[in-house]
């Protein structure tokens, strides 16, 4: 992003150089949420100690198994994945990369929205979306508010309401 800041004000659109910014880094997002859901996917299920099979893969995303081998094909292709016949998928080293940034991602939308008081099961699948399209400034101040007592100040403002100026 460029150095120039933007405010929206109610009624007032941003500069076109601010809201072209925020749709590329839509499209460029939206390019990536499959790639990353899978390669993170992967690596949650070798890390559990289970094989990543075609079968649960399809299963833990909730889409049919011609739809994973299609996948599985573009991220070999793509150099993020290895398939070994009868053993499964594994993660190539840049394979290996892109997951456990998704993962770190994910885990800092998770914890913020935990500590606003999102229920766990709401933040999980919160989390799930967001990881994608928040920008590395956001989050980097997600993980300043959870440091600095986010959860301390929702509770105390939730226990008085009147104390909210929203």
């Amino acid at each position: 992003m460029s150095g120039k800041k933007s405010v929206r004000i109610a009624g007032v659109m941003p500069d076109a150089q601010t809201q072209s910014e925020g749709f590329r880094a839509a499209r460029v997002a939206r390019q990536n949420v499959l790639v990353e859901d899978y390669l993170e996917l992967i690596s949650d299920l070798l890390a559990e100690g289970s094989e990543a099979r075609q079968v649960d893969i399809a299963g833990r995303l909730g889409v049919s198994q011609p739809t994973v081998a299609k996948m599985l094909g573009r991220l070999t292709a793509d150099g993020l994945v290895t398939r070994k016949p009868w053993r499964g998928v594994f993660l190539t080293v840049a394979g290996r990369k892109v997951a456990d940034e998704a993962r770190r991602r994910h885990r800092v939308v998770e914890a913020f929205l935990l500590a606003l008081g999102v229920s766990h099961e709401n933040a999980l699948i919160d989390a799930e979306g967001v990881e994608h399209y928040v920008g590395e400034e956001t989050l980097s101040l997600f993980q300043v508010a959870i440091e600095g007592g986010l959860r301390e100040f929702m509770t105390k403002l939730r226990a008085d309401p009147k104390k909210s100026t929203v």
